[in-house]
């Protein structure tokens, strides 16, 4: 689905991870919830869980409910923890059409790159599984920003290091936070209809075009 049509073909896309590039979201709703039980908070549906997913950690938690900051801190220490513990081989497998659609992306000459609310460790850790480490060039995470989406800073500090003009560039990711960040610094961005967000939402944020399958992405590029 097309919304607009761009002005020039993007060079530079910017991918978010979860919810884009790996299915995440059963691992990430498990431990939210293994997380809130450990510290006996409410619990939540998964449905609020999955609404959170592309907010940093500790804003994942003050989101769903009122709470301290000592105790969001504390929310994104066990969440942490817990993560790493049910993070085995193969517990985030790409979406369908991944790893062909991003490596044709680079034959073509398009410069990859990642802007995720996740840490850089488990970022980098998936990248590497999923054998992208050549193919995805410039990677920023939750440690490697002050301001996390929606906020423009990833997207910026990305243009900045390629030296790209925002009308070269597009945004590719599943929620809400993803177009809004890309819009916000004057990027095209395309919402995936396949993740965490609603096509309503994404639509409502302004997206410039949705894809239901990561392969359609060239097809929007050309």
């Amino acid at each position: 689905m097309t919304t607009t049509e761009p002005s020039k073909r993007p060079k530079l896309i910017i991918l978010d991870f979860d919810g884009t590039l790996g299915d995440t979201q059963s691992i990430i709703v498990r431990t939210m919830h293994q997380t809130l039980q450990e510290l006996n908070l409410p619990d939540c549906t998964d449905q609020q869980c999955a609404s959170t997913i592309g907010l940093p950690l500790k804003q994942c938690f003050t989101t769903l409910m009122p709470m301290t900051d000592e105790m969001g801190d504390r929310c994104a220490e066990v969440y942490t923890r817990i993560f790493f513990q049910n993070n085995r081989p193969g517990a985030v497998p790409p979406f369908p059409h991944v790893i062909e659609t991003l490596e044709e992306l680079h034959r073509q000459g398009h410069t990859l790159t990642i802007a995720s609310s996740r840490g850089r460790d488990t970022l980098l850790d998936f990248v590497k599984s999923m054998g992208l480490s050549e193919i995805i060039t410039y990677i920023l995470s939750a440690n490697d920003t002050t301001l996390a989406k929606p906020h423009p800073e990833p997207v910026l500090k990305t243009l900045e290091h390629f030296s790209c003009p925002p009308e070269d560039c597009l945004v590719v990711g599943d929620m809400t936070y993803d177009i809004l960040m890309g819009r916000r610094a004057g990027a095209k961005t395309c919402g995936v209809t396949y993740g965490n967000g609603t096509p309503a939402d994404l639509i409502q944020a302004g997206a410039d075009f949705l894809i239901d399958d990561f392969g359609q992405l060239p097809g929007i590029l050309e």
